[in-house]
């Protein structure tokens, strides 16, 4: 029996390499003989970076940038195995596992550290590049990463404005002439798993303010400051970032892409199974197990279980997904290939607890998954035979 082992990372616990290790030893435990393939992958927030360089066998380059919330941190970017392709995750230097506990700002979050890993990227000589968008602490509509990156951004007396989505609301005027040149000599593919537009009550700051520490005041001023940003950009890009599929990404950085860069947007986890060759690693597969830390209604809307189960199902593989929470609308993950979903809880506990156990946890939930399928499937056989 050959079982493909295929999660996303478990935020705040497991990253995806560590998660797939977890499963394959759930399975052991439960079926010794059989044969795993592990291929951790992601949707293009956090740990995409990761994916891609183990499954290219590429390397990593470390950079010192400036945090969401204006400090120094240590950061890298990824080259893959073709020493050619650069990968920008934006988790690694905007993301929200930067910000301690309590301190979350989606007014003062800026995206200028992203931007300096671009710089640095451009000044090392790479031409191609992925951008990971996602797990953001942000909702600065991608401003900052723009000024790292020469753009001035000026208010009414010609003062540039300091960091922060709430700053956008005194946008004059967008000053492009010492905007980096290099960048329109370059390809940018923009992994991400969000279709939002940018403003508006499916916008950025209305869905993804609140989970970045947005009260729903700030998220009022913040959809506000994202309109007067989008009407200054369309002012010298001639874009219209309002209603632009995927232009709320990562608090509107997916908008600022497609607006300053030569850029082609595509679904993420799509991006990482092409460079993963997880189609290939699906061929005379019995079984897919994936999973990540959350699932619910919007698993399916691009996530990496749902696009890990659709590429199975194109084989009739079916798809188990191993959750450490269970949330409402899962029903329509069952249309793409998905037989269950199961919470690796196996009691009351909280939160610290989960994440401090959760590759235990995952282990034993997969044995028990396991032992379950390949139960029914031998009762199955059996009845057949008869």
């Amino acid at each position: 029996m050959k079982i493909v082992i295929a999660p996303d990372s478990f935020k705040g616990s497991l990253s995806s390499v560590e998660a797939a290790f977890s499963i394959e030893k759930g399975i052991k435990k439960a079926f010794p003989e059989a044969e795993t393939l592990l291929l951790p992958v992601g949707d293009g927030g956090e740990g995409t970076l990761d994916t891609l360089v183990a499954a290219t066998k590429g390397r990593r380059v470390p950079v010192r940038v400036t945090g969401p919330l204006g400090k120094k941190v240590n950061s890298e970017y990824g080259v893959l195995g073709d020493g050619k392709t650069c990968v920008i995750e934006m988790a690694k230097a905007s993301g929200l596992w930067l910000v301690p506990l309590g301190e979350l700002n989606p007014l003062k979050a800026t995206t200028f550290g992203t931007g300096e890993l671009i710089k640095q990227a451009l000044d090392d000589g790479f031409k191609s590049f992925i951008l990971a968008v996602g797990g953001s602490a942000t909702n600065d509509g991608g401003a900052g990463m723009l000024q790292a990156l020469g753009l001035k951004i000026l208010d009414k007396e010609g003062k540039e404005l300091s960091f922060g989505g709430a700053e956008l609301s005194r946008i004059n005027s967008i000053d492009i002439s010492n905007f980096d040149s290099r960048i329109q000599t370059c390809t940018f593919l923009i992994a991400s798993d969000v279709q939002n537009p940018l403003i508006g009550p499916d916008g950025a700051s209305y869905v993804f303010g609140p989970q970045k520490g947005a009260t729903p005041e700030n998220v009022e001023l913040l959809d506000r400051s994202l309109a007067d940003w989008a009407e200054a950009v369309e002012k010298v890009t001639g874009i219209h970032l309002h209603d632009l599929v995927g232009a709320g990404a990562a608090g509107g950085i997916g908008g600022a892409f497609q607006a300053f860069f030569p850029a082609e947007i595509r679904r993420g986890i799509d991006v990482v199974i092409e460079y993963t060759g997880l189609h290939q690693a699906l061929v005379d597969a019995d079984l897919v197990i994936t999973g990540e830390g959350q699932v619910d209604f919007q698993t399916a809307s691009g996530k990496t279980p749902m696009g890990v189960a659709q590429a199975a199902k194109l084989r009739n593989i079916p798809t188990v997904i191993l959750a450490g929470s269970i949330g409402k609308g899962i029903d329509a993950l069952y249309q793409y290939g998905v037989v269950s979903v199961n919470s690796i809880i196996n009691k009351p506990m909280q939160l610290n607890e989960a994440i401090e156990s959760a590759a235990e946890l995952l282990e034993n939930g997969t044995e028990q998954v396991v032992r379950s399928y390949f139960y029914y499937r031998k009762q199955n056989q059996m009845k057949v035979g008869l």
